[in-house]
């Protein structure tokens, strides 16, 4: 199993509607809002990095209102 924290950053305005459809994506464990230079983080699980890739660009940066994100991968040791 792979772990990956997202950074999202989100068009102003639209930060509770993208919150609420990125947190009922099944591979998403658990969303929060931040303050700060990123407007929220998602932890994400998959059986491997380049599925969390995939999911990324295909189910969270297709959220309306999501203007950029940043995937941080968990060290596998």
């Amino acid at each position: 199993m792979s772990t990956g924290y997202v950074l999202v950053d989100v068009e102003p305005g639209n930060e509770y509607s993208v919150y609420e459809q990125a947190s009922k994506l099944s591979f998403v464990s658990d969303a929060q809002i931040l303050f700060g230079d990123h407007d929220m983080i998602l932890k994400i699980e998959a059986d491997s990095m380049g599925e969390i890739a995939k999911l990324v660009v295909d189910s969270v940066r297709s959220i309306e209102g999501v203007t950029n994100t940043k995937t941080l991968a968990c060290a596998e040791l």
